[in-house]
């Protein structure tokens, strides 16, 4: 109401079920964990609108709309028009990205009435804009894939990852950072399954159980002899 929009009807569903999400992990070398992947979506009350503040605390300081390259030509080819930090566009910021830039929710046309279409961008250091998805659902799947690996949207950028985040990727999401060699060998990322081994069934032979002897042999002798013994004796005295 505040800003006159309407939430997509994918995020206002992820907002009713919870209010924002973070989710960070560790890895240990030496012993010592140290922080790494991190999967941030701003709760309602930081998802706080970009453009129209200054930057800084100065007087008569430039706002993010003055800064704003206007070089770059719109819509060329198959390339989405790009979002404006002036009255145009309304533009929230879902991930600071820990300084790595920002991940924004942007309704790119503003005037006269907000557009209810909203798109996923990313606003790198230089002020400089990536499309990332159209819906914020294809979004939270790209997240979720990429683990939070530092700097992991600078994948979607004509001058791609570092080359520190390049070995984080290979790391443990070989499987992105190399889609060309996948495309090549795409066996090498596959894991192989055999099912005959794996569900092969087992012939079980039947162990046959002995059954124990009511009475063991030698005090059945003796009893025997004892008994044949008795009978003699008697037949003697008589």
């Amino acid at each position: 109401q505040k800003n006159s929009c309407v939430l997509p009807e994918d995020l206002k569903n992820f907002y009713l079920m919870t209010d924002g999400f973070q989710m960070t992990w560790s890895v240990k070398t030496d012993d010592t964990p140290m922080p790494l992947g991190s999967m941030v979506i701003n709760s309602i009350s930081n998802l706080c609108r970009l453009g129209g503040s200054s930057m800084y605390t100065l007087p008569n300081a430039p706002t993010l709309a003055d800064l704003e390259d206007d070089t770059d030509k719109e819509g060329n080819g198959d390339k989405p028009e790009k979002p404006h930090f002036d009255s145009r566009s309304l533009i929230f910021e879902l991930d600071p990205c820990n300084g790595n830039g920002k991940v924004c929710l942007v309704y790119k046309h503003a005037e006269p009435v907000v557009s209810p279409d909203t798109e996923i961008w990313f606003l790198d250091r230089a002020l400089y804009w990536h499309f990332l998805t159209k819906t914020f659902t294809a979004y939270y799947r790209l997240l979720i894939t990429h683990l939070g690996v530092p700097q992991w949207q600078y994948a979607f950028t004509s001058y791609g990852v570092s080359p520190q985040a390049k070995q984080w990727f290979n790391m443990y999401k070989p499987i992105i950072i190399n889609t060309a060699l996948l495309s090549e060998e795409a066996d090498s990322f596959v894991n192989k399954l055999d099912p005959n081994k794996v569900f092969k069934s087992k012939n079980k032979t039947p162990v046959l159980k002995k059954k124990p002897p009511s009475q063991p042999p030698g005090p059945q002798k003796s009893m025997t002899s004892a008994k044949t013994s008795t009978l003699a004796g008697n037949s003697s005295r008589k």
